[in-house]
């Protein structure tokens, strides 16, 4: 999912890969094993004004290709740190992309402050 939702609905979500993959290589871009990338961008990008039962089904559709796809927790944590505003990238929605970094904001402050009561408690101990 490395293209915007603006660009053309022909071009694919991924660049086109040079050559067959067949063992992924380390240093090769996560993007390179794909599955997205034969299918059309306007799966994983909602359209200006699209109706919600026409964005739910085009979701469900593009998290089915998302469920099947070899890179996909590549392809979620890279929106996740970006972070990818729009658009279906590792099975997941923006809305549930959002859910899941204020899960991890969360997290985040109550392991620092577990750690200093932690710190406190050994330091008064």
């Amino acid at each position: 999912m490395l293209q915007p939702p603006h660009s053309s609905l022909q071009v694919a979500a991924v660049p086109a890969q040079r050559g067959p993959v067949r063992d992924r290589d380390q240093d090769a871009p996560w993007h390179t094993e794909a599955v997205c990338r034969r299918d059309e961008a306007a799966l994983f990008f909602a359209p200006s004004k699209e109706p919600t039962a026409a964005r739910l089904s085009r979701e469900e559709a593009a998290k089915r290709v998302c469920a099947r796809c070899p890179v996909m927790v590549e392809c979620r944590e890279h929106a996740l740190l970006q972070p990818e505003p729009y658009g279906v990238w590792g099975g997941l929605t923006a809305a549930e992309r959002r859910v899941v970094l204020a899960r991890r904001r969360r997290r985040d402050v109550e392991l620092k402050n577990a750690a200093r009561t932690t710190g406190r408690i050994a330091a008064a101990g």
